[in-house]
């Protein structure tokens, strides 16, 4: 797909010069708080991966102020827009639009403001066209024509007159406390959980996370890193340390059990090694519906998968079958895990980089080699609590980092 391949992203740009000041012969000029002006800009800044994307939108109303703004464009190929945050985003066949939030739709004159989306793909396209804000056009194409209003005769008995009224118009007076303005965090879709860690001051973590070795320490260490970040300016680093007993995670302080049966996270994570045949975990959550007993994402024979500490059940089955279903965690890049475990139906799914992987997936019915020892007995997970870090049992060395985590009822994205 056309407008996806670069890595980094490179950014479509999209600049149009609008309606012209009006002339002596009195041409109307478009106006008013939510019409776009002369400088219109929307910068589309994708990223791809097989069969799926995100964007990031850059909305510049130009000269003038806007007061609400509506965005559309259109794609060239079969793209798919499943969901988007910072705006309301639609698409009727290739037209996409998108609308402002309650809190983004004022932008000054000269400012801009930002949204995102997901989607998925099936072949490639060409990159998208058609921008415009507000129903002005803003990658260059020409303006309709605007066609005077016809000229009417005027009337030859004079309209009736209407005296002013003696009373004036009741006036509304401002109110007193002006609404908030607060923005929800870029990227977590009003999330329970979202954190950055730009919050944390020194170098260990502290605050929202503790740091813990839930079954004995070593070697492994957490800190909080300045180098190396997805976003912002701080991560957390692991330095995870082979053989068993040098346990270290960081584990959210916040009360997580209350989300309910569903739950949707993000994890934004960076390694150096490639997973061993042994058995790691990096991320763990207590089920209280197992004894307390961890479930956990890690790895082993090299790609990753999800393993129940009460009985040691993964999924997928260790069969080379079932291991051709997962994919390995690339090493040295940023990697957007997301799951959703649902408690009530007792299903699990996995998406990497915005990819479902079937491997990573208890869907309810047993299947061999993928969730037929995932299903040897009843699952309804209760979920309490998130924990990101290192566990080796066996060989198995790695440095990881984690940024950007997020928690929610619904699915976040990346």
């Amino acid at each position: 797909m056309t407008i996806f391949r670069a890595r980094p992203a490179a950014t479509l740009v999209v600049v149009a010069a609008l309606a012209a000041a009006a002339t002596t012969t009195g041409a109307a000029v478009l106006s008013g708080p939510a019409t776009a002006a002369q400088g219109c800009r929307v910068d589309y800044t994708p990223n791809q991966w097989p069969g799926g994307f995100t964007a990031t939108v850059k909305v510049s109303p130009g000269d003038a102020a806007v007061s609400s703004w509506t965005v559309t464009w259109t794609y060239a190929g079969d793209e798919r827009v499943t969901s988007g945050w910072n705006a309301t985003v639609s698409q009727s066949g290739s037209t996409v639009t998108a609308r402002n939030a309650s809190y983004n739709g004022s932008i000054p004159a000269g400012g801009s403001t930002e949204f995102g989306l997901q989607g998925t793909y099936g072949s490639s396209g060409g990159a998208p066209t058609g921008f415009s804000l507000n129903g002005v056009a803003c990658n260059g194409a020409t303006p309709p024509p605007t066609t005077p209003p016809p000229t009417t005769p005027p009337p030859t008995t004079p309209p009736p007159t209407t005296p002013p009224p003696t009373t004036p118009p009741p006036t509304t007076p401002p109110p007193t406390t002006p609404p908030p303005t607060t923005e929800p965090p870029t990227g977590c879709a009003g999330a329970v959980l979202c954190d950055g860690f730009e919050g944390q001051t020194g170098s260990t973590p502290s605050g929202d996370w503790a740091v813990v070795s839930p079954d004995c320490s070593g070697a492994g260490t957490a800190t909080i890193d300045t180098a190396t970040t997805h976003s912002g300016s701080r991560s957390v680093r692991i330095n995870g340390a082979a053989g068993y007993c040098n346990h270290v995670f960081i584990r959210s302080t916040k009360n997580l059990g209350s989300m309910g049966s569903v739950r949707y996270g993000r994890v934004w994570v960076r390694h150096t090694t490639a997973q061993p045949t042994e058995h790691t975990t990096m991320m763990a959550m207590a089920d209280a519906a197992d004894g307390n007993k961890d479930l956990r994402l890690g790895g082993q024979n090299g790609a990753l998968q999800w393993n129940r500490a009460s009985d040691d059940a993964t999924l997928p089955e260790q069969s080379p079958a079932g291991v051709a279903q997962s994919v390995p965690l690339p090493t040295n890049r940023w990697t957007c895990v997301e799951f959703m475990v649902d408690g009530a139906s007792g299903q699990l799914r996995t998406w990497l980089d915005g990819t479902a992987i079937p491997g990573l997936t208890a869907d309810g019915a047993p299947t061999h080699d993928i969730d037929g020892q995932w299903y040897n007995r009843t699952w309804r997970p209760q979920l309490t609590d998130l924990k990101l870090g290192w566990e080796s049992y066996g060989g198995g060395a790695d440095t990881l980092w984690y940024d950007d985590v997020a928690l929610g009822s619904s699915r976040i994205g990346c």
